[in-house]
């Protein structure tokens, strides 16, 4: 697997035909509901290039990275790519990352070129270039070694000039709520001078990060959220001069809502001339979901949602006539949530947890499944939390219910495959390998970040005529995210196993959905798993 996921984009999307089950956002009568994106797509930032629009947002350690989703009208988005399949550095993302890894990017278009700016907080500042947003993209190239520099964001002015705003990450450079600018080079590739401190957010804007850097009208715009993820809101700043003083607005906030923290997004425009802002509402173990708000100006001030008592300060809507665009209207489109693994590639929805091995998994697309191969578990093994071979996408609703239908081939003892529901506590329903024997049971981790050990219900054994049929596992997953598991021999009664689990969310990240197949001990072959499909309803 190289670096770049070369023109990968494109044909996996047309791969993955249909529309969720679960979540559509647009209602069909000219209006949408929020959110427009029920999944994580944490940090999102937007462009818009021609009639087009290019979203991407943190994806952290998991990969394909950096994953690249399309709209024409804000409300209906697919994904179309990634910008890596491995995550540099190689050795170091070879094992799970947990919080790391990719931070709030940037994306923009400049000199029909696409770039993304994003941050390593243990490395430094990347950037990443394309002509087609699908790909392939460039290696990532470090524009500033760095420890605690994140959320950078470019700007290019009329002039030719261009510069790089960044906030800090406390927990890495132990100063933080402080936004900084930096000289770049025009080609975007290299930093040409020392940051200028612009703005301090320690009296009334604690937890001030993620700035997106804009120009409109004379004056300099940097969006940035403040008062941290779960009840902050949107500050913006404005100013004649790259480097300040900068005046500020508080433009958004929770208001009457019960729309938490909805800020760290985007403000984009439409080609018929309206201003809109996608933003980010951190819904606990469903991750960071995104939401689009209508936008106006006032004063050379933006206002973001519905403003009631006409202060400036917005407060978000749920429901909202759709943008204004000069296409005819726009047929539906969400992220693909099922696969039915009838590709050689795999859905576009899908991350390991780690880069991948080559051998983790084939496809063979006309026969139609996927083949996991039984990894053995890391060295001092403890729980899932170390495992680098799972293969998850984001929760797509507030309620669904995933099955998969499978056929497990063990050879060894132990070998075990699992339908997991993973986060910082996990619950999973595996299949193992034990005495000769095909048995099913729920396996629980609390606290898996602190390397705890899994609990399990008593074992049931598959009948042996069974064990080598298909067989059906399951996760339903119901408000708040409390998950039942069941399984199936014949895919249509289910037998529930455990106790109703209660989903969390990761580091970082919202809780995920998928499969993982492991084995304990060394030894040169390994069973597998053929998974038939994937479904999510």
């Amino acid at each position: 697997m190289g670096l770049v996921l070369a023109g990968a984009g494109l044909s996996g999307a047309l791969a993955q035909p249909g529309v969720s089950k679960v979540w559509v956002p647009d209602l069909g009568n000219g209006t949408y509901k929020n959110p427009v994106l029920y999944a994580d797509y944490s940090d999102p930032d937007v462009v818009r290039v021609g009639s087009d629009f290019y979203l991407t947002s943190s994806s952290f350690n998991a990969v394909p990275g950096l994953q690249i989703l399309h709209s024409k009208d804000l409300v209906n988005w697919s994904i179309i790519g990634a910008v890596f399949r491995q995550q540099p550095p190689l050795a170091r993302y070879a094992v799970p990352q947990h919080g790391n890894g990719v931070w709030a990017p940037a994306i923009r278009y400049h000199n029909k070129e696409f770039y993304i700016y994003y941050p390593d907080p243990d490395l430094g500042i990347f950037v990443t270039k394309a002509r087609n947003p699908a790909g392939p993209w460039s290696t990532p190239v470090c524009i500033k070694e760095a420890k605690g520099w994140i959320d950078p964001c470019p700007l290019w002015d009329e002039d030719g000039k261009a510069y790089l705003v960044h906030g800090f990450a406390g927990s890495r450079a132990g100063i933080k709520t402080i936004l900084a600018v930096s000289p770049m080079a025009p080609d975007g590739l290299s930093l040409t001078g020392d940051d200028a401190l612009v703005f301090d957010g320690h009296q009334g804007h604690p937890t001030l990060e993620g700035p997106k850097f804009y120009k409109r009208g004379g004056y300099y715009y940097i969006f940035a959220p403040a008062g941290g993820v779960p009840t902050g809101w949107q500050l913006v700043l404005r100013s004649r001069n790259v480097y300040g003083p900068y005046e500020e607005r508080i433009v958004m906030d929770q208001g009457k809502t019960a729309i938490n923290g909805p800020h760290q997004g985007a403000w984009v425009d439409t080609d018929a001339g309206e201003d809109w802002f996608l933003h980010f509402q951190d819904q606990g173990p469903y991750g960071r979901v995104v939401h689009l708000q209508p936008m106006v100006w006032k004063n050379d001030w933006p206002v973001i949602g519905e403003d009631p008592d006409g202060d400036g300060k917005g407060q978000p809507v749920l429901t909202y006539r759709k943008p204004k665009i000069k296409a005819k209207t726009q047929p539906l489109a969400t992220p693909p949530t099922s696969d039915e693994f009838s590709s050689n590639q795999l859905g576009l929805q899908w991350q390991w947890h780690a880069n991948p091995q080559d051998y983790w998994a084939f496809l063979n697309g006309p026969q139609g499944y996927l083949r996991l191969y039984a990894m053995q578990t890391p060295e001092g093994y403890k729980n899932l939390w170390q495992l680098p071979n799972l293969l998850l996408q984001k929760l797509p609703a507030d309620v669904f219910t995933a099955t998969t239908k499978l056929t497990f081939a063990p050879r060894l003892e132990g070998e075990k495959l699992g339908l997991v529901m993973m986060g910082q506590d996990y619950a999973y329903l595996g299949l193992s390998y034990t005495g000769g024997q095909l048995q099913v049971s729920q396996n629980v981790c609390l606290n898996a970040e602190k390397l705890t050990a899994e609990t399990s219900t008593a074992p049931l054994t598959i009948p042996a005529a069974q064990a080598r049929q298909p067989l059906y596992l399951r996760v339903a997953v119901k408000a708040g995210a409390k998950c039942q598991f069941s399984y199936s021999l014949d895919g249509q009664t289910f037998q529930p196993v455990g106790q109703e689990f209660q989903a969390k969310e990761g580091k970082w990240i919202g809780a995920k959905v998928g499969l993982f197949c492991t084995r304990p001990t060394k030894f040169n072959d390994s069973g597998n798993a053929d998974i038939d499909w994937f479904r999510i309803e």
